[in-house]
């Protein structure tokens, strides 16, 4: 039996559903793919986590392309926030392990680690002009060696979020970039950013693959749905209002991160 032949069309549709927004809104499908894998069908939250990964790597790995295609990636950038990052990925793994996968802890650190990332994803959101214009000042003109130290600082917790809940490298990341690099091209930020997800949620996925924590199945049905669903709201996207999408997104991961925590 082939791994299609088990694709389940509520998954699909799901994934189509989630898709269509992450094309509209840019914004990263863990933070929408993740809550409705546990709210809304019961999945594991471990089990959510780990499918949800893979399923950023594949979608990640075909937005690198593009991006490698039109010359948008900044490899510098992406090595220095896998430096960070990879590091307190795998930290991140061995801590989930050793809390045993199926265990009480280890669910509860999911579900607030994905709590806190889904609120910290809706205050960028909603706020990042404003962040910008209040921290872009004292960033500007930085010795390159301190921003060289930043850029890596960076990358740790955003391994970590990723790791533990697949949340962060989207809204959080660009944020932090845009920030620490006023004068590159958004185009550079966010090619640099989603290459970077894709060592990032490979290793990661991998990890939690290793752990048992990873449903080939259901990865096969969000994949189904998700491919057409993003070329769908990559097209919609220019055709709709930021602001009205942004706020609507916004209020929904407040929303979910509050259902996760009651």
């Amino acid at each position: 039996m082939s791994l299609f032949s088990t694709i389940n069309p509520l998954f699909s549709l799901s994934g189509f559903v989630v898709g269509v927004l992450v094309g509209m809104t840019g914004v990263g499908g863990g933070s929408l793919m993740t809550p409705l894998l546990i709210l809304m069908f019961g999945i594991h939250p471990a089990t959510a986590v780990g499918t949800d990964l893979l399923y950023a790597a594949a979608t990640k790995t075909v937005g690198t392309a593009v991006h490698g295609v039109s010359r948008t990636i900044d490899w510098q950038l992406v090595t220095r926030l896998a430096m960070g990052s990879i590091p307190t990925t795998a930290l991140s793994l061995v801590l989930l392990s050793q809390l045993g996968t199926q265990s009480h802890a280890a669910t509860a650190l999911i579900t607030s680690v994905l709590a806190v990332a889904l609120f910290a994803t809706a205050i960028v959101l909603l706020f990042r002009k404003r962040i910008i214009a209040r921290y872009a000042g004292y960033l500007t003109g930085m010795d390159p060696r301190k921003t060289f130290g930043l850029t890596v600082a960076v990358g740790g917790p955003l391994g970590i979020l990723v790791s533990i809940s697949s949340v962060g490298a989207g809204a959080i990341g660009v944020t932090a970039l845009i920030l620490l690099y006023p004068h590159l091209p958004m185009a550079r930020i966010v090619g640099s950013d989603i290459a970077h997800a894709v060592p990032l949620t490979l290793l990661a996925g991998m990890g939690h693959w290793m752990l048992g924590l990873t449903d080939l199945s259901l990865l096969s049905s969000l994949l189904a749905g998700s491919i057409p669903g993003i070329i769908l709201g990559s097209y919609l996207a220019p055709r709709m209002p930021d602001t009205v999408l942004r706020y609507i997104l916004a209020g929904t991961l407040v929303l979910v991160g509050g259902r996760l925590v009651l």
